[in-house]
This record gives C-alpha cells, structure tokens and sequence, in this order.
C-alpha cells in the first residue's frame, strides 16, 4: 500500500469520525463554555496520545526540540474548536459542517504560502465547485439568502475556527523534524492544553461541573477521543503524506456525515434542494481525489 493511499484512508477515516462533533457539539454547546469544555477535552486526549506515543515509540527528549512548534500548532487547533463551539450555539450542524468544507479553499492558500505546493487547474475547479455547494448549503438552498449574503453569526464565527484550521495543516509539515506523528500530535496537543487552560480559566473556575447535563459529558468523552486524540494522529499522518488542499478535501465529506448523524439522532433532514449542494460538495471531492500527484 503506498504511502499516499495510506494518507487518504487516514483522512476518511478522520471525515467520519469529526463528523459527530457537529451533531453532538450542537446539543451541548450552550450548557458548557466552549474554552471549559475544549480545555478538559485536550487534556484528556494528551493523556492518551501521550500513553499511545510512550507505548509505540518512547517520549525522548530529541521529539521535543523546538516546544515552540507545538505552541503554534496547539494554539491553532484550540482556537479551531473553542470558535466551533463558539459558532455551534446558533448555527445549525449541517450549516456549520458546510462552512467548514471551505476549509480545503483556505488551506490551499496556505499550502502555497508556507510550502509553495502548487494547486492544479482541477483542484482549483474542484475547489470552485465545493465552495459553491457550500454556501448552497450554508444559506438552506434559499437563493434570496445567497444573494444578500447575510451569513449567520455562528457560521462567521466558526469560519475564523476553519480559517484556523487551514492554518495548521501545512504547518505541521513545515514544523516537523521527523517526529512520529503520535508523538508530534502528543506535543502538539500539550499546546493546545496550556493555551485553552490559560485561556478558560476563568471558565472552568465557575462551571458547575456537578450539575451538568448528561449531554455535555457524552460529547466530552465522544470529541476526546474519537474527534481529538485519534483525528489530531490521522491529521497529522496524512499531513505528512499528501498536499495540503488534498488533506482538507476530506472535510468535503463532513456535511454528508453529519446529515446521517442528524438523522440518526431523530433530528430529521434538511430539505430536498440543500441536497444539491451537497452533491456539488462530493463532485468536489471527487474531483480532487483524481487528480493524483506526489505529495
């Protein structure tokens, strides 16, 4: 199996898994903080990337050359997700999934910035195309919507987390020197911790941790180990194998995820015509995914 191939699997395997974020996160996010919460979330996921990357291939000293790396790739991915929490208290699962398949757009910009990787006529139509569904999306397949362009405060909110998001995916190439990618991802999320912490200390002093609603302590165990610890390690492993709009092409998937986990939940689905755009999303991604070069 050849390592790009390797790079894709991990990637699908990460849309599936982020998805339920959307759904469960959207349920829990105005009984909680979101910087109490993603605090508590990263710490227990470095706990167990740090127990995954002892047991695998050793915490030496050498893997932690440079901890400022991991300040700037932790401070990226917390802000990610306290501004998805942020953006979930008003913005509907399937609309904030949309926002965030503009993800691969913005991380194609920065994968040329950073790492001068190049995008081809197909994956910038690819792209085009995914964008397009997206806001098809994002406004409910209401044209009047679109053309105005009134996006929603949680939408907006949550694309500065996306924006963020782009961000640490060609820096994690950039930044690593040959860290095993459950290592890279241990120190990487030790960042994270530090900086949420600080961030929401004021948050986790006064949350009542008590009195929580079952809700909030389902997507606390679900988003730290299935939508932290095991997608920041398929991130970083894909990261390490594919360019940086191929990386975030999976992030195409998310909607078609979430609409099943909405429904799965008995929330319902969308409308009939949102699900144009979500076609437009998938032709995008298969539109990436042919058009194959060396990472």
């Amino acid at each position: 199996m050849s390592q790009a191939l390797r790079g894709h699997l991990a990637m699908l395997a990460f849309s599936g898994l982020i998805a339920g974020s959307f759904a469960l996160g959207s349920m829990a996010a105005g009984d909680i903080a979101p910087t109490a919460l993603n605090a508590v979330r990263f710490i227990i996921a470095a706990v167990i990337v740090g127990i995954a990357a002892h047991l695998t291939h050793g915490l030496e000293r050498r893997a932690f050359r440079a901890p400022w790396r991991y300040l700037v790739l932790g401070g990226a991915m917390g802000l990610y997700f306290v501004l998805m929490f942020e953006g979930l208290k008003t913005a509907r699962p399937v609309s904030a999934a949309a926002v965030f398949t503009l993800t691969p757009l913005v991380a194609g910009l920065f994968g040329y910035l950073l790492l001068r990787q190049v995008m081809t006529r197909r994956m910038a139509l690819a792209l085009g195309v995914g964008a397009g569904g997206a806001l098809w999306v994002i406004f409910d397949s209401d044209l009047s919507a679109l053309m105005a362009f009134e996006i929603g405060r949680g939408e907006m909110i949550y694309f500065w987390g996306c924006v963020a998001h782009a961000f640490y995916t060609p820096m994690v190439r950039r930044l690593n020197r040959g860290e095993p990618p459950v290592v890279f991802s241990f120190g990487a999320m030790i960042g994270a911790a530090l900086l949420v912490t600080l961030a929401g200390w004021s948050d986790l002093r006064a949350t009542d941790w008590a009195s929580l609603p079952p809700i909030v302590w389902i997507t606390l165990a679900y988003v730290s180990l299935a939508a932290t610890a095991m997608t920041f390690v398929l991130l970083q492993y894909a990261s390490l194998r594919l360019p940086s709009a191929k990386v975030m092409a999976y992030t195409y998937l998310t909607p078609v995820w979430v609409i099943c986990w909405e429904a799965a939940l008995g929330h319902g689905l969308p409308r009939a015509m949102v699900f144009l755009g979500v076609a437009m999303i998938v032709l995008a991604l298969v539109l990436l995914l042919k058009d194959e070069h060396p990472a």
